[in-house]
Order: C-alpha cells, then sequence, then structure tokens
C-alpha cells in the first residue's frame, strides 16, 4: 500500500531528514514491499515548489537519500508508491506538482476514461503527463481551484464530490501543500490517515532529536524538537499517545500559523463503493496493507 506522510512547521524553515522505507542509513529491506517509486516535495526559500523523486524504490537510489536528508521547508510532503494504475516512470511517480502546488494520493478509483473527459471539458487535460489516477485526481483539484477564484479548500470539495458521486471509489486519501497551507483527506473509511499535533512547548523536554518512524518512512530532526509542527500519516510514526485516527470523511486544514481546521462536507461513503474484490488484481494488491 502507498505511504504518505506530510508535516508542516508553521512559518519556520526546518530540516525533516528523510530515510524512505526503512531505519535510519539502511534503505534496502522495507524498500523491496514498495518498489514502484519515491518522492519528497518541499518549498525554497520563496515558496516555489520543488520536487526530488525518482521510479526507483529507495534502496535502488542511495543518492536520492542523500539529498533527501538536507532538504529545508515550511511543508514536507513524501509518498512512497506501490503502483495501482500506470508504469514505473518518473512522470507517475509521486508528489505531483500544480499551479506552484504539491500533491500525494492513497488509493484507487475507477472510471479514468470518464475523468479523462471531464478535465477536457474543464480545459485542463493538458495537466496530466501520466497514466494514474492520482495525477488525474490532482487536475480535477486544481481545475476546481481554479474555477473556485484560487480558494484550495473549496476546489478540493468540488473535486471530490463529483468524483464520490460519479466514479466507482475505493480510496481517496490525499495531502495537498503550498509553501504556507496543507490539506489532508481521509475518504472514505478504506485506508486509514493519522495526524498528529505537537508543540514541544508544551512537552517535556526531548532527550534527542525528534525520532518518527512506521514501517515505511521515517524522519529524524533536530529543528522539530525543539519547534511547533502537524505530522500527516498512513500509520503512527512513533508512540506519542496524541496521535489520532482521522475520521473518515474528515477534510483537515493547517493553515500558516499551525491552526487546525477539521470539516466534514462529504457523504458518509461514495455513491459507488469499491471493495477489494472489485478492483483489478494489480490495483487490489496495491490497495492492501
Amino acid at each position: 500500500m502507498c505511504r504518505l506522510f506530510g508535516l508542516h512547521a508553521g512559518p519556520r524553515t526546518v530540516r525533516a531528514t528523510f530515510w524512505l522505507l526503512d531505519a535510519p542509513d539502511s534503505l534496502t529491506e522495507q524498500s523491496r514491499r514498495e518498489p514502484d517509486g519515491a518522492g519528497i516535495g518541499t518549498f525554497d526559500a520563496d515558496g516555489r515548489a520543488r520536487l526530488t523523486k525518482r521510479p526507483l524504490a529507495a534502496w535502488e537510489d542511495h543518492t536520492f537519500a542523500r539529498e533527501a536528508r538536507e532538504l529545508r521547508s515550511t511543508t514536507f510532503l513524501a509518498h512512497v508508491r506501490y503502483a495501482s494504475t500506470g508504469a514505473r516512470t518518473l512522470v507517475n511517480t509521486h508528489p505531483f506538482m500544480q499551479d506552484g502546488r504539491l500533491f500525494a494520493h492513497n488509493g484507487a478509483f475507477a472510471g479514468i476514461e470518464r475523468l479523462d473527459r471531464r478535465l477536457a471539458e474543464l480545459g485542463v487535460a493538458d495537466l496530466v503527463q501520466g497514466q494514474t489516477d492520482s495525477e488525474r485526481l490532482f487536475a480535477l483539484i486544481t481545475a476546481q481551484t481554479r474555477s473556485a477564484g484560487g480558494d484550495i479548500g473549496e476546489g478540493i470539495i468540488r473535486a471530490i464530490e463529483w468524483i464520490s458521486a460519479e466514479l466507482p471509489v475505493y480510496s481517496l486519501n490525499l495531502i495537498l501543500t503550498t509553501a504556507t497551507d496543507l490539506w489532508a483527506l481521509r475518504y472514505p473509511a478504506s485506508h486509514e490517515l493519522y495526524i498528529l499535533e505537537r508543540n514541544p512547548a508544551a512537552e517535556p523536554a526531548p532527550a534527542a532529536p525528534l525520532d518518527a518512524r512506521s514501517p515505511r518512512i521515517h524522519s529524524r530532526s533536530t529543528d522539530l524538537s525543539l519547534s511547533p509542527h502537524v505530522l500527516f500519516a498512513t500509520k503512527a510514526m512513533d508512540n506519542n499517545p496524541r496521535w489520532r485516527a482521522m475520521a473518515p470523511g474528515e477534510l483537515v486544514h493547517v493553515g500558516p500559523s499551525l491552526a487546525v481546521t477539521a470539516t466534514f462536507p462529504f457523504p458518509e461513503r461514495p455513491a459507488h463503493l469499491l471493495t477489494l474484490a472489485d478492483l483489478e488484481p494489480s490495483a487490489a494488491a496495491s490497495q492492501k496493507p
């Protein structure tokens, strides 16, 4: 199953050192379970998005690991891919960038041809460079954001409402970020997504740098042991009791000051909810925990 990781550190740039797919300095064993690509999206000092990604398992690409250790940003987005649609190529590797924003998705849905027609009607078919359902979902969000005058939250709501009403859906979990704001969605209940709001000033001083990990993504940072931040991950990344599972249908927005707002703008379940048994074998394999 693909893995999502998002981080918002407020107005400060921080260093979040990623060792994708395994424990520190070893990118071998776990990456073999998620073999189809890994990427990290950040923003530079001027707020411009940048991507570091490869269509390789992290254990095959030690240069990628070395680069990822030094990145600084106010927000981060990381993704480890187990492909459900689209070949193992750079254009199909998450995160994706459109209109200066970064996006990653964990899930699957059907009806790609119908979505392509919708994107053509909206004049954004040229945004899609690869074969994934994820990049098409992002293009629909981008189109709806443009039509909403740049309101990203409204763009997400309009796009998800259309897909959940018109297409067969298994999971639409996603994270979308700019340099100043981050949105995360868990919808429907098929996959989990966790959030941690962390304020070191209100906690006992850590004895060591923040060291958060899951079976797929590991993040270690001295900066983050000292400054407030909000984390999102497919699984809770350490034993902090403040991790909570987002509720199905919950859309979370984290603003520039780290204010967290949660809304529930969607029906309890999509109109055409898929199960693993409904998916093609390759897609079903990519969605299993």
